[in-house]
């Protein structure tokens, strides 16, 4: 379906090289993208959505409420944090039953209610699925302890290694992720080890105990059966580790202390061989699985592992994974010094790398990682969303960043997540994630609109006075911006067009993206920080002269419908354009 041609290296004005690049050569006009192809999947941190209920908490029937607001920017699919019941240890990443709803969200019939309303605005529900661990408060672990059959293997359960001195020491030097030390914790009541690749309350599942696997295809099919449209699989690269316990090797990385998991690399834990045949055998549950309405049941995948490991998450045509495991490479390689050439191969490569007949898509942020304004830059947040907009493949949209939201400032005596409580007050601002969790700002009434409560689970940002959607809706924003975005991408071109690539100078990027008898686009990101003039011939001498504006960031100096010379597309710094072929009275 994708195919990679060779480079041509051009000139712009004597003084910098440019390179243009077919990376996709586009899609016949008979194809029917199938909905998570062509739909705007929409992330909702639950807890920071909309409160309901007054107790500082956003909530089901709150998320309910805003369904008219996904309608306005064009979202396709929302896709819910954990809802289920858990101690909240980890915020709902700690689950004791998979097939309840916590109170603190609502109930299944509040569940019930925001499904059907979701379904009947066109919009689909996905849930976000935590199949490595559970909670310790789970009955499977607490009948594990005692070794009630048949739960006694359910979970990863070793004897401990006594040294010459008779002291009892953990099976190996295996790191957990959160609570800066082993991997390991001693049950005194089992007298064994027992993993937790993550918190000490969050114990690993044994999946190679066949029953688990068979008791987390029932619970999937459960919600299945109350109507989901699919699921985000949570951490899923850490489901397996080698039979063998094998010790993992240094990292030998700069900045952290032998307790931190980054001192370690994971060659025990993460992506095992029987990791992908799992993923394989979920997404064949899910494409056997049929309603009176035959509609696609989607599965997406969370790995941050090594670019090739990642791809085998897709598997193949003839024994597919998942429909695309997340592509992080936007929030892991892009940064405030990243260049058009470093853009320009973040792309290329997901495409190169891709097996044949897969789908790409593009990830911005998520409840694990700096905001992307924070990130990047709050003027380029429009041009980043030009780019994943109108890229072939699917966007995926953490909540907030349609309003160029940047990360809150939360003190540790305001600090929740584990991951910063870990590691104490002097280094909390460095794991912590709380300051991309806070509250959606709705409008700059009390507590933004979030709640009536007098006190939130996280504070607010405090711009939320002028950040916020009510405010963004009324002058040009990077939420109008959004909206245009999410209009424009359901064209044709968007949908079945071919793309170029171009490295117009060290700091300007672009591509372009045509279809038959469609006007062309041609879409320029300025990521420097100086004015740059750029000279559209020189890389397409069949454009005409001149192209109209279709869309403009917040600090370009354009509007929709300005007419640009072709030869001098002038580009402040962080600006970005959507240009287009079309005829000036033109409504393409």
């Amino acid at each position: 379906m994708f195919k990679v041609t060779s480079f041509l290296w051009l000139f712009v004005f004597g003084c910098s090289s440019v390179s243009s690049e077919l990376i996709y050569n586009g899609l016949s006009n008979s194809f029917e993208p199938d909905w998570w192809q062509s739909e705007i999947i929409y992330q909702i941190y639950v807890r920071s959505f909309k409160d309901s209920n007054g107790d500082g908490i956003g909530d089901l029937n709150g998320i309910r409420e805003k369904v008219p607001y996904f309608k306005s920017i064009g979202v396709g699919a929302v896709w819910l944090s954990p809802i289920f019941l858990s101690p909240q240890n980890d915020f709902g990443y700690d689950i004791s039953d998979y097939k309840e709803i916590d109170p603190i969200y609502g109930s299944m019939a509040d569940f019930e209610r925001m499904r059907d309303e979701f379904h009947k605005n066109g919009i689909k529900v996905l849930l976000d699925f935590v199949p490595n661990h559970t909670s310790d408060e789970h009955e499977w672990f607490q009948k594990s302890i005692q070794k009630v059959q048949p739960f006694t293997d359910y979970y990863v359960w070793k004897d401990p290694i006594i040294d010459q001195q008779g002291n009892r020491t953990p099976p190996n030097n295996w790191l957990g992720v959160f609570n800066s030390g082993s991997a390991w914790e001693w049950n005194e009541e089992r007298q064994q080890y027992y993993l937790h690749q993550f918190q000490v309350k969050q114990p690993d599942l044994n999946y190679r105990n066949p029953s688990v696997g068979e008791e987390i295809k029932n619970t999937l099919l459960y919600w299945l059966g109350r109507g989901v449209d699919g699921f985000r699989f949570d951490a899923v690269n850490y489901l397996f580790e080698r039979k063998d316990l094998a010790d993992e090797p240094k990292s030998n990385k700069i900045g952290f202390l032998d307790t931190d998991y980054d001192s370690l690399i994971h060659t025990s834990t993460l992506d095992q061989p029987e990791t992908y045949e799992m993923v394989g055998v979920w997404r064949q549950m899910l494409d056997s699985y049929r309603t009176s309405e035959k509609k696609t049941k989607f599965m997406m995948v969370e790995c941050y592992s090594p670019f090739d490991k990642t791809m085998r998450y897709y598997g193949n045509q003839s024994s597919p994974g998942a429909h695309f495991p997340f592509n992080f490479m936007f929030i892991g390689t892009f940064d405030q010094q990243s260049n058009a050439p470093k853009v320009h191969n973040i792309i290329k490569s997901w495409f190169e790398g891709m097996p044949n007949g897969m789908w790409p898509n593009w990830v911005l942020g998520n409840h694990d990682n700096a905001r992307v304004a924070t990130r990047s830059n709050p003027l380029l947040v429009d041009g980043l969303h030009m780019i994943q907009s109108l890229l072939p493949g699917t966007q995926v949209t953490y909540y907030g960043d349609e309003l160029g939201l940047i990360d809150t400032n939360v003190r540790w005596d305001q600090t929740v997540d584990p991951a910063g409580l870990n590691v104490g007050p002097y280094r909390y601002t460095k794991f912590s994630r709380d300051p991309v969790r806070t509250p959606f700002p709705w409008d700059s009434s009390y507590n933004a609109g979030f709640s009536n409560s007098s006190h939130l689970w996280l504070p607010l940002n405090s711009d939320y006075w002028l950040k916020n959607m009510e405010e963004e809706s009324k002058y040009k924003s990077n939420l109008k911006t959004y909206r245009q975005l999410s209009k424009l991408r359901r064209s044709p071109v968007f949908v079945k067009g071919d793309m170029h690539l171009y490295t117009l100078s060290k700091w300007v990027f672009g591509f372009s993206r045509s279809f038959y008898d469609h006007p062309t686009y041609f879409i320029v990101v300025n990521f420097g920080s100086e004015i740059e003039v750029i000279d559209l011939l020189k890389v397409r001498d069949t454009l005409p002269l001149t192209l109209k504006v279709k869309i403009s960031s917040i600090n370009s100096g354009y509007i929709t419908g300005n007419i640009i010379h072709t030869k001098f597309v002038v580009l402040r710094p962080k600006a970005a354009l959507v240009l287009t072929t079309a005829k000036t009275n033109s409504n393409s």
